[in-house]
């Protein structure tokens, strides 16, 4: 067993062997910054100030050559090889929210495009779930697994909670959803998780979704709509083809209300029958082109690894500060990839 001390809060807490520093720390109430818990997103990230890590799973993903040249470790991945001493900003405003463990209902089913379902859920009469626009609810499953999908509403205390939940292909879960899945199911559900929320706003923001990641960039938007808009606010969605936007009609009403708030879509790849006149190509490339230094922003990102790897290489490099840029790496689950693996086998 060995210690890690935080810094620079000075908190401290004990790890086991070959247990991860992010399960270690949680479970003893230290409010860590994470999101994916896989390693693709680089949101638990921190400076390695002393002591060693190891990777048993291998080099994670949102780790790159020049990160670990620099001492820098993904909190979710590492495991510790002494007593170490981490520099890592703590996410304060989130040990104040309770995780809670909850029955929820199924209210709605709303089928936003052939690959997208909106799915409502209704909480208990007399339960509330406080959140952080951005943070996301496991779905708890009846065979112990878990699926993770982002909250899509704002934090306005409803007793309803919305969330985007895509067909992923041999994907068990979201299978029944789309093909069995009936209004008024029960469902068990764990939450708000993730350090993936909004902040104050002290620079301009960009936002950039891939797929359904729109979703948290969506709660966020609502609970800025609420507060209103005193910073410039720019959101990029990028997905495949037009039919893509599931919500497009969204973004674009803001965009004529607020003047503060700008949307850019991307299409990666759009059909013929898009008619498409917009921006084309990778959305984080869209980003660059537009905003060539990023020394003056925040960025928030969320979508599928590949998105979240390719931007924040490509944002930092324009000038970016580390501590201005959150993601949020939306995965397959292990079994959905086990499947895949073995399709491709």
């Amino acid at each position: 067993m060995y210690t890690v001390t935080v810094q620079p809060s000075g908190h401290r807490f004990s790890v086991e062997e070959q247990e991860n520093l992010l399960e270690a720390g949680l479970r003893q109430g230290i409010a860590l910054p994470y999101s994916c818990r896989s390693g693709s997103c680089g949101a638990c990230m921190v400076t390695i100030k002393h002591g060693s890590v190891d990777y048993p799973q291998g080099e994670p993903l949102a780790l790159s050559p020049y990160d670990m040249e620099q001492g820098r470790a993904l909190l979710c991945q590492a495991v510790a090889l002494s007593e170490l001493e981490i520099d890592c900003p703590q996410v304060g405003e989130l040990s104040e929210i309770e995780v809670k463990t909850l029955p929820v209902r199924v209210e709605k089913l709303r089928k936003l495009n052939d690959d997208v379902i909106e799915m409502t859920l209704k909480l208990p009469a007399n339960e509330r779930l406080r959140f952080m626009a951005g943070q996301y609810i496991d779905l708890l499953l009846r065979d112990g697994k878990r699926r993770s999908f982002s909250i899509a509403n704002a934090p306005t205390g409803d007793i309803f909670i919305e969330l985007h939940i895509r067909h992923v292909p041999n994907g068990h879960f979201t299978s029944h959803v789309f093909n069995d899945m009936k209004e008024k199911a029960l469902m068990r559900m764990q939450g708000p998780l993730g350090s993936f929320y909004i902040r104050e706003l002290t620079h301009p923001v960009i936002l950039v979704g891939g797929g359904t990641g729109f979703a948290p960039l969506k709660s966020m938007l609502e609970y800025l709509k609420l507060k209103g808009f005193d910073q410039a606010v720019y959101l990029y969605w990028g997905v495949r083809s037009k039919e893509d936007l599931y919500m497009d009609y969204l973004p674009r009403d803001w965009m004529n209300r607020y003047p503060q708030f700008k949307y850019i879509p991307v299409l990666s790849e759009p059909k013929t029958e898009d008619n498409w006149q917009g921006r084309t190509g990778w959305v984080h490339d869209a980003v660059v082109a537009d905003f060539p230094d990023l020394t003056a922003y925040q960025v928030y990102m969320s979508g599928p690894p590949p998105m979240i790897i390719a931007g924040r290489e490509a944002f930092l490099a324009r000038g970016l500060r580390t501590e201005h840029l959150y993601s949020d790496s939306f995965d397959y689950s292990p079994d959905t990839l086990k499947v895949l693996a073995e399709k491709q086998a």
